[in-house]
């Protein structure tokens, strides 16, 4: 049957019509977010650190300054970062999801008062290696009880391993978000190891994500005996279950310091395993996470 001429021209038009729209749809498509996209809206990082007197702390956090924005253009968040503690108050915070202490911790009362209040109103906080030390006497000594005693629960600190080496690290709780995807064991970056004065799984609030293997045995190399670990217990990822927070031991880089040089020997950011549970513990806090067994608060 012959279609009349106006038909078979309106046929086209439509037919062209639905193609443009296609086009313009598949074109734009990028700019338009899943619904898995929507639903992890963007959030502001903001890292403290003090960089100084330790090579190895220092290298890891000019190292971490540089990685952590790469992150944020691939995973959706905003890392700002200081060195001025005087910012840690209630103004300055009320803009950040995130606060990381990369190396130390505040040592201002009105520092120390503002991120109490910070996490204890559902600020969330993610912390590396030396922000948990605390030994007396020493230039950091424990002399803030609710941090170390109660936020942390690990005490001061009671020795460490040397020199810097990776470890095998064992996944204590598959179930918690941080750890999702986490091999159950796997070989983590170089790192000096903490030994802490508390017992962590002595502590019902305390949930132990990760820890050393023993398959790691013997950890270190020395050269002071005491400096080699042979056996035991040794925590290295824990949250709280009252707070929002996350703390990983890692962040001591290795150094040459035997050559007097400085030069850094080993990179934290250097297990792609280790990177993606760093990751999932900043997307988790990032987007709001609590622990699966978390009380109501």
């Amino acid at each position: 049957m012959t279609l009349p001429g106006n038909f078979t021209t309106l046929k086209a038009m439509t037919t062209w019509g639905y193609l443009l729209a296609f086009a313009i749809i598949f074109a734009s498509g990028s700019r338009v977010p899943t619904q898995a996209q929507a639903s992890q809206k963007n959030f502001r990082v903001i890292a403290f650190y003090t960089a100084k007197n330790d090579a190895a702390h220092i290298s890891f956090v000019h190292e971490a300054n540089r990685w952590f924005p790469k992150m944020g253009t691939q995973y959706g968040f905003t890392y700002d970062s200081t060195s001025n503690w005087d910012n840690l108050n209630t103004k300055y915070l009320k803009d950040y999801q995130v606060v990381l202490f990369l190396d130390t911790r505040p040592e201002g009362p009105a520092q120390r008062v503002a991120f109490q209040k910070y996490m204890e109103s559902g600020g969330a906080w993610l912390g590396f290696h030396f922000a948990a030390f605390a030994l007396t006497p020493s230039t950091y000594p424990q002399n803030w009880d609710w941090y170390h005693q109660q936020f942390l629960g690990s005490g001061s600190y009671g020795s460490n391993t040397w020199r810097p080496t990776p470890a095998i690290l064992r996944v204590e709780d598959p179930k918690q978000p941080v750890t999702k995807g986490v091999p159950v064991t796997f070989r983590s970056s170089a790192n000096e190891w903490y030994r802490w004065e508390n017992d962590l799984r002595k502590n019902p609030d305390i949930d132990i994500l990760l820890a050393i293997d023993s398959t790691s045995f013997p950890l270190g190399t020395g050269p002071k005996p005491h400096e080699i670990w042979h056996s035991g217990y040794y925590p290295v990822v824990w949250t709280n279950r009252k707070y929002r927070m996350l703390y990983l031991n890692m962040g001591h880089n290795d150094i040459d310091y035997e050559g007097k040089t400085n030069a850094t020997l080993s990179s934290t950011f250097g297990s792609e395993e280790q990177n993606k549970l760093i990751l999932n513990g900043l997307l988790w806090l990032g987007h709001g996470g609590t622990h699966p067994d978390s009380p109501a608060r």
